[in-house]
């Protein structure tokens, strides 16, 4: 009783948090959550209590119509639950028949309710597989039955973070996967899942000795055989649990088996030790510095084809760096299957055809002979050691993936169909910074999905996940946005701001990491520090990816700009958070006087032309123009509040009013603002300015006389509609699959709960 009343008191300031009532102490804030679940670790008996504790809150809340308290309750239970050594059924069945409930609410509810039900019932018939999926999963252990591989990537900008900061999550994230072989994690499934299935029946202490004395060889042979058993029982429709049980249970007594001392320590004796924890793995992480833009694409294509699978591996960073495709040769990512172009090693000269494939002498027509294509003479071409093509076609036979197609002698012979591929892998892309790093992100996933759009190598076989956890320096940056004051913190972080306000527990867990990581990488090095460092952050960071699956997708823009100079190609960018302009001052010599003139007699600023697409309830395209003159505009994607629509732009322009009274002329600056979702400027003037994207001042463009802003669409859809376009000259609206493909190109960054209304 005293244990389940303290629990129960942690779990009541946890949602008092929530609420707003941060803790009197503000160090505490945020570290609710990890200070609970530590506490279990610490005594692994107690699991059964706490989730006893929050299936009680979580039927009161349903009761008394506490929402937004449901999710982060279930979040916290379900994690318990994976890590607890064993939970009686009983307990899970109150939690899955909760689960159901959730259904009849409208979403995120539904959607997560939904998701934890179809895990917990697997679970109710194989005790231990949710533990077991994850370990395999974050530290790829081979395993034939569950082939999948996770990776946390975590991505920082040296630009935005200082080096101290960056040197601390490089120790923290090398810290963490230390004590993290193979063997031992393999043994961790094997205890976990033993444990799990038999309960208290389980001599943990005896089982750790009999895999501590085992090669590594043995402990590989009963790990496989207990993923299998667990597999086997969590697919089967009308599995029965006590089946699953008398299983492992011989699996058990065989690996107690070898043990010399077994006699003394029989199979079953609950008296040895009783429920015992068994450490959950810190995921497989690693940190990098973001300091190339193709970055990102050449770290997954690593972890789809890693170096030890390559032909060689010192051409391949010169190979990554020289992939250039020639061929657009697939079709969009919505299809079942993929077609690929394959790499051929004919050169087309006749003296290079191999003398197998040479034909026998038929007689024929001359027609014929005439209408067959002829091989002229020619140089073949020397290739690279390692070509790009090449390179991926190979990495293309991995597991799931199709084999290379093979020239067919005959036409009557039918290839063979190729195997669907499947998704084994998935990468998880941690961002740490503000809506700088996030406009980097933007541009990055822009050209990576125009990559896969010209030719598909990761679409088919990379579950993609991106993360967000805002950090800001505690000085106000050094950076400045071309030539405008300082941005402040808070609205260096409008994404943070924003996902915090739609997902209560994003604010209450991630948030909170905003300035804590800078204050822990400048702490002086001390025991104490060490001891939260090593396990907060990495801590955070893991209950993040695991937990947080929901993503909330924000729409990316693209902008052409126009120079001045009319020789100068326009360019193409994207952006996500904001663009923000600002009439350049520096001009010519000779158009000084008469810049000064128009100045003194129109007013600061330049005269512009506006045309936009002005957003109405009705969501029909109503087309307006203005001229004004204006000294700057800033556009704003993220909205200020969590209801309004993420798929439009808050243009604030600051326009030049000229003032006629009697003491003379004046001007005042009037703020005009409109919401659009396309919109194009452009300056009457000879007078140009600056345009500056994701308040980052390295992507800043400078003599801009004219723009355009759209959202930015989907790259796999501009190629099918290309293509649809070459066939049907006059077809304006989408037809065939064009209508079914996405159109716009969304950025999902995953929160516990997406976007709670």
């Amino acid at each position: 009783a005293e244990v389940e009343s303290d629990i129960l008191r942690r779990v009541r300031t946890l949602l008092r948090e929530l609420d707003g009532h941060h803790p009197a102490c503000q160090s505490d804030r945020g570290m609710l959550r990890w200070t609970l679940h530590k506490k279990i670790d610490q005594n692994p008996s107690n699991s059964s209590v706490l989730v006893r504790v929050l299936v009680k809150e979580l039927e009161r809340a349903e009761r008394g119509d506490f929402r937004h308290y449901i999710i982060p309750l279930l979040h916290t239970l379900m994690y318990t639950l994976i890590k607890a050594p064993c939970i009686p059924d009983e307990l899970c069945s109150r939690v899955y028949d909760f689960c159901k409930k959730l259904l009849t609410l409208p979403k995120p509810f539904c959607t997560i309710g939904l998701d934890y039900a179809m895990r917990l019932k697997m679970e109710r018939t194989a005790p231990g597989m949710l533990y077991q999926r994850m370990v395999i999963s974050e530290q790829s252990l081979k395993s034939d039955p569950y082939p999948y591989q996770e990776k946390i990537f975590i991505f920082a900008d040296p630009e935005l973070l200082s080096e101290a900061i960056c040197n601390a999550l490089v120790t923290d994230t090398e810290a963490a996967q230390v004590s993290q072989s193979p063997r031992a994690c393999m043994c961790y499934v094997v205890i976990h899942a033993m444990q799990a299935a038999l309960g208290e029946g389980c001599d943990v202490s005896g089982l750790k000795r009999s895999l501590q004395d085992m090669p590594t060889s043995n402990i590989e042979h009963w790990f496989q055989q207990v993923v299998a058993a667990v597999e086997c029982a969590g697919h089967k429709t009308s599995a029965d649990r006590g089946q699953h049980a008398a299983r492992l249970e011989e699996i058990y007594r065989a690996v107690l088996s070898t043990l010399q001392a077994a006699s003394l320590f029989p199979p079953g004796d609950a008296s040895l030790g009783g429920l015992q924890g068994t450490p959950l793995p810190n995921p497989n992480i690693s940190f990098h510095l973001w300091t190339e833009d193709d970055q990102l694409w050449k770290e997954l294509v690593l972890f789809i084809r890693p170096l030890s699978q390559s032909c060689e591996p010192n051409c391949l960073s010169q190979d990554l760096d020289n992939f250039e495709i020639q061929d657009i040769i697939s079709d969009c990512e919505c299809c079942e299957q993929t077609r690929f172009s394959v790499l051929s090693t004919d050169s087309g000269i006749e003296r290079d055809l191999p003398a197998a494939a040479e034909e026998p002498f038929s007689p024929c027509s001359a027609e014929t002979e005439q209408s067959r294509l002829q091989r002229k003479g020619g140089i073949k071409k020397k290739l690279s050691p390692l070509e790009s093509v090449a390179f991926l076609q190979a990495g293309c036979n991995g597991a799931g993936a199709k084999p290379p197609a093979k020239p067919q002698k005959r036409a009557s012979v039918l290839p063979e169909p190729a195997a669907p591929l499947q998704r084994l892998h998935t990468a998880r892309i941690v961002l740490l910074g503000d809506d700088r790093i996030l406009g980097r992100l933007a541009q990055a996933y822009h050209s990576l999905r125009k990559r896969e759009t010209r030719r598909v190598f990761l679409t088919p076989r990379l579950n993609l996940q991106f993360y967000y956890i805002p950090v800001v320096m505690g000085q106000p940056s050094t950076l400045t946005v071309v030539d405008h004051a300082v941005t402040g913190q808070e609205e260096l972080c409008e994404v943070a701001g924003y996902l915090g306000r739609a997902d209560p527990w994003y604010e209450s867990n991630i948030n909170t990491l905003c300035h804590m990581i800078p204050k822990l990488a400048t702490m002086p090095s001390s025991p104490s520090k060490h001891l939260v460092t090593d396990l907060f952050i990495t801590d955070v960071i893991a209950y993040y990816v695991r937990m947080g699956v929901q993503p909330v997708c924000f729409q990316v823009y693209a902008v052409k700009i126009f120079f001045n100079d009319p020789v100068q190609e326009p360019a193409e960018d994207v952006f996500l958070t904001e663009l923000r302009t600002q009439v350049q001052e520096s001009n010519p010599y000779r158009e000084l006087n008469t810049t000064k003139k128009k100045t003194t007699l129109d007013g600061p600023g330049i005269d512009l032309t506006v045309t936009y697409k002005k957003v109405v309830v009705s969501d029909r395209a109503k087309e307006l123009a203005m001229s004004l003159r204006s000294t700057g505009l800033v556009m704003k994607a993220i909205p200020a509040d969590e209801a309004e629509d993420l798929v439009c732009l808050n243009v604030n322009i600051t326009e030049i009013v000229r003032i006629n009274n009697l003491s003379g002329r004046s001007f005042s600056a009037v703020a005009n603002r409109l919401k659009t979702r396309s919109i194009k400027i452009r300056s009457t003037e000879q007078r140009t300015f600056t345009v500056c994207l994701d308040k980052d001042s390295r992507r800043a463009y400078k003599n801009v006389i004219s723009m355009e802003v759209s959202p930015c669409l989907e790259p796999s859809y501009c190629l099918q509609k290309t293509r649809i376009m070459k066939f049907s000259l006059h077809e304006t609206e989408d037809v065939g699959l064009v209508k079914y493909m996405p159109k716009s190109l969304l950025l999902p960054i995953n929160t516990f709960a997406g976007i709670i209304q």
